[in-house]
C-alpha cells in the first residue's frame, strides 16, 4: 500500500478528494463544461480536495488546471471544449488502490493521491448512459449518482417508457423506429403517425438537451425531423404531444436505506412564443420561454406528481440525484423524461429547486458527494 493510499481519519474534519470529471464524446460536451465550471466554483473547499479531469470530444481523458475550467462560460455560438493539453489521467490500476496518476507530454508519471469519490458532470452518451459509471465500478470508485443499469435505462427514452408504462405511471404514447427499418421499408415513414396525435415530437432514443428534436405538425414534416433525430442516434421516438402543463420536480436519494426525497416545490416550463423547450431556450438564454419558481399548483397535484416521481425513481433503480419532468394534464401527471445526470449550473432547474426547498447549491453538491460515499 502506497502513503497516499492510507486510510484517513473518518469523522467531521477529514477533507475529502473528488475527482470532477466533464467534457465527454457527446454533443453536450460544452454544456458539461460549463456545468463543471460551476461546481468547481461552489464546492466546499473545507470539506474537498478537487482533482478536475476533463474528456475530449475524442474520449482522451486529461488533467485540467483549475483556472481553465474556471474559465468556462456559456456563450452563445461559444460552447467551451475541453482541449488535448497532451496530458493523460489514469484510473487505479485495481480495486486495491484508488491512487489515481496522470502522465505528462513528456512521459512522465505524477502520482495525484488517493480519490474518495468521482463527481460526473457529463451529459448524454459516453457518460450519463452507464459507460463511465461501468468503468468506475471495474475499480471500485465510488461516484455521484446513478449505477450501470439506472443510468443506461433513464437514457433510452423507448426502454425506460416501456418499463414506467409496465408499472402503471403513465407516458405519452410512442412508437420507435431505427434507421435500418427504414432502410429495409422505405415506405415505413409514410406509416410512423399511425394510433399518434399531432404536434408530433421525433427524438433521438439516446441523447439529452433536446439535441436532436423536433416538434412535427404534419407528416411531410417527419423525414427531416427523422434525418435530424438519427443524426444524433440510430433509434428514434415518435411521441404524440400531451396537453398539458411542463413541470419538473427534483430527486434525491435516501439516507440508510429512507426512500427517495424530493423537493418541496416544482418548476413549470412556461410557453410564450416557442413552440417547445429546445436546446437554446434551456442553455442560450433564447427568448419564448420563462421558468416559474415555484410553480402554482394545488396540494393534490404536487402530491400526484411527487408520487409519480418517487416511484419511477425506485422502478428505474437511480440512485443519487434525478431531476424528473412530467405533462400536468387534466387526468393527471404524465412522465415525459428522467434525467439522472440534470443539468447542475447554478441557475439550472435541479439546483433551483432545491434552493427553493431550503437546500442551497454548496450543501447540495456536498450531500450528494455523502451519498456516494455512504454507499
Amino acid at each position: 500500500m502506497t502513503p497516499s493510499d492510507t486510510v484517513r481519519s473518518e469523522g467531521p474534519a477529514a477533507r475529502r478528494t473528488v475527482v470532477l470529471l466533464f467534457g465527454g464524446r457527446s454533443s453536450e460536451h460544452g454544456i458539461s463544461c460549463v456545468t463543471a465550471a460551476g461546481v468547481l466554483r461552489a464546492i466546499d473547499r473545507s470539506r474537498f480536495d478537487v482533482i478536475p479531469v476533463g474528456i475530449t470530444k475524442h474520449g482522451a481523458t486529461v488533467l485540467v488546471r483549475e483556472d481553465d475550467l474556471a474559465e468556462y462560460r456559456l456563450e452563445p455560438g461559444a460552447l467551451p471544449e475541453v482541449a488535448d493539453n497532451g496530458t493523460r489521467v489514469l484510473w487505479p490500476a485495481s480495486t486495491q488502490t484508488r491512487s489515481i496518476t496522470v502522465v505528462d507530454g513528456s512521459g512522465a508519471l505524477r502520482t495525484l493521491g488517493r480519490v474518495d469519490a468521482v463527481l460526473p458532470m457529463l451529459h448524454g452518451p459516453y457518460g450519463e448512459d452507464g459507460t463511465v459509471q461501468g468503468m468506475l465500478d471495474l475499480v471500485d470508485l465510488p461516484y455521484v449518482g446513478s449505477g450501470v443499469l439506472g443510468s443506461a435505462l433513464c437514457m433510452d427514452k423507448h426502454a425506460v417508457k416501456t418499463i414506467l408504462a409496465d408499472a402503471g405511471i403513465a407516458v405519452a404514447p410512442w412508437r420507435t423506429v431505427t434507421r435500418h427499418q427504414l432502410d429495409r421499408d422505405p415506405y415505413l415513414a409514410d406509416r410512423l403517425d399511425e394510433g399518434l396525435s399531432y404536434p408530433l415530437f421525433v427524438k433521438p432514443a439516446r441523447a439529452g438537451s433536446s439535441v436532436g428534436v423536433s416538434r412535427v405538425t404534419e407528416a411531410s414534416q417527419i423525414p427531416a425531423a427523422l434525418e435530424l433525430a438519427f443524426a444524433e442516434d440510430a433509434t428514434v421516438l415518435i411521441e404524440s404531444g400531451v396537453t398539458g402543463r411542463e413541470v419538473e420536480i427534483a430527486v434525491l436519494e435516501g439516507r440508510g436505506g429512507d426512500r427517495p426525497r424530493t423537493s418541496s416545490v416544482i418548476g413549470e416550463i412556461v410557453f410564450t412564443g416557442r413552440e417547445f423547450y429546445d436546446f437554446e431556450a434551456k442553455y442560450l438564454g433564447a427568448a419564448g420561454v420563462e421558468l416559474e419558481l415555484p410553480a402554482r399548483v394545488s396540494d393534490a397535484e404536487f402530491e400526484s406528481i411527487r408520487d409519480a416521481a418517487v416511484r419511477a425513481f425506485e422502478v428505474t433503480q437511480c440512485a443519487g440525484l434525478a431531476r424528473i419532468d412530467f405533462f400536468l394534464t387534466s387526468d393527471g401527471p404524465v412522465l415525459n423524461e428522467i434525467n439522472t445526470l440534470p443539468g447542475f449550473t447554478p441557475i439550472s432547474m435541479y439546483p433551483r429547486l432545491w434552493e427553493e426547498s431550503g437546500l442551497g447549491y454548496t450543501d447540495l453538491i456536498t450531500e450528494l458527494v455523502e451519498l456516494a460515499l455512504e454507499q
